[in-house]
């Protein structure tokens, strides 16, 4: 893989905790506002501009990425945002409940995301992505770093153990209780290093970010034909990224609620389950289930502990099929429940593992079924992506979120 140090503008020190923030993607339009309004000052503001305006404006609006480009460029003018003159490589740790995951800080190629090094396992959206490439080209920055996987490698290990024992650049607690803490790689010597280091890793996963990787790359493309074939390297050749060992990774559900049962009662509904493979239990409190093939069930008020019978089967040889989400889809939301396009269908949310069963008790009411899944694993992840394969919408949750506006990239 071809790793590169960056030039970026970062927080000073004292501003950094207030300034980071939680991902613009993890928010709604309401729950962002409320975050900036709780936040003052933080990068939210920039991420999800349309906070600064009346919550009937249109979000999409010109005006609204004008306003992101204008408060970044203040930032900087006022000493919020410095900027590192010198390309080096950042370590950025986070903390949570006793397990830590460690990743470099950088810029990774479009061209190798384009010739399949960089894999993915998920579709994009094209408003989505034509949101953060309205983004990019307002700030002329990338602000949300891609959060990429790669396979445990020692020799990376060390070095970025080495990186660790200076005194850290930055070093707090966020509002999650996540400890953020950050250090510095400048020295010619160890950046040389890990470049050379990371030539030996074959290939690297996004985790999460598909997105915004998606609209780094189209400004890519973009200012590549403007520039013509011939021009050299420019910044946007290259996007932002943190790279981590995947056994530090930390994979929860990607829970589902639907809003009804399609007109059957909560006894049809559960014996069209159990004709579709699954295996119910009686009524009991909710079990976490622990592994693949397990599921509980929430619906009538009550919670059923559900496995996947046996003599059922899954598709082995496609690793996409054997995925517990996707089975659900297609035994039971598709066909019982008439979930056909969960991307698009207004019946069915997704609920990240960290909100708990209380959440999804909640969402699914009377009315409504809840399922809680046994998380999606990094190896599967894997298996789907070197396969050339997409998983479904909403497979994994990943936790801690990298928080955003720690890293500026300017391109």
């Amino acid at each position: 893989m071809r790793v590169e140090p960056i030039n970026c503008y970062r927080p000073r020190p004292e501003k950094a905790a207030s300034f980071a923030a939680l991902p613009y993607d993890v928010f709604d339009r309401e729950q962002a506002r409320a975050y900036a309004q709780a936040h003052p000052g933080s990068f939210l503001s920039i991420d999800r501009p349309e906070v600064n305006f009346e919550p009937g404006h249109d979000m999409y609006a010109a005006d609204v990425y004008a306003k992101a480009g204008e408060l970044i460029r203040q930032a900087a003018l006022d000493g919020v945002l410095l900027k590192d003159e010198k390309s080096c490589y950042y370590v950025y740790r986070l903390e949570q409940d006793g397990r830590a995951q460690t990743g470099l800080v950088c810029a990774c190629s479009v061209a190798e995301y384009d010739d399949g090094t960089i894999r993915r396992h998920e579709n994009t959206r094209a408003q989505k992505e034509r949101d953060r490439i309205e983004h990019i080209r307002a700030t002329g920055a990338q602000t949300g770093p891609i959060f990429l996987t790669y396979r445990d490698n020692y020799a990376i290990d060390v070095l970025v153990g080495l990186a660790m024992t200076a005194e850290p650049l930055y070093d707090f607690t966020d509002d999650e209780g996540v400890h953020q803490s950050v250090w510095r790689i400048a020295r010619e010597a160890a950046v040389e290093a890990i470049r050379e280091t990371f030539k030996t890793v074959p290939c690297a996963y996004i985790a999460d970010g598909h997105h915004r990787a998606a609209s780094a790359v189209a400004v890519s493309h973009q200012k590549r034909e403007e520039a013509g074939a011939d021009a050299p390297e420019m910044p946007s050749d290259l996007f932002l990224s943190v790279l981590f060992p995947a056994s530090q990774l930390r994979v929860m559900a990607y829970n589902r609620v639907v809003a009804d049962l399609a007109g059957r009662t909560t006894t049809e509904f559960l014996e069209q389950v159990e004709a579709a493979g699954y295996q119910l239990e009686d009524p009991a409190p909710y079990a976490e289930p622990q592994a693949p093939g397990e599921l509980s069930i929430y619906v009538g008020g009550a919670w059923h502990a559900a496995r996947l019978a046996a003599s059922a089967g899954t598709t082995d040889a496609d690793p996409a099929a054997a995925l517990d989400v996707s089975v659900l889809q297609e035994r039971v939301l598709a066909p019982i429940l008439g979930i056909l396009n969960p991307r698009e269908d207004p019946r069915i949310s997704f609920v990240g593992g960290i909100e708990g069963h209380g959440e999804l008790e909640r969402r699914a009411g009377e009315k409504g079924v809840a399922f809680s899944l046994c998380p999606t694993s990094v190896e599967q992840l894997m298996a789907v992506s070197d396969a050339g394969e997409l998983m479904p919408p909403k497979s994994t949750w990943f936790e801690p979120k990298l928080r955003s506006g720690l890293f500026v990239r300017r391109i």
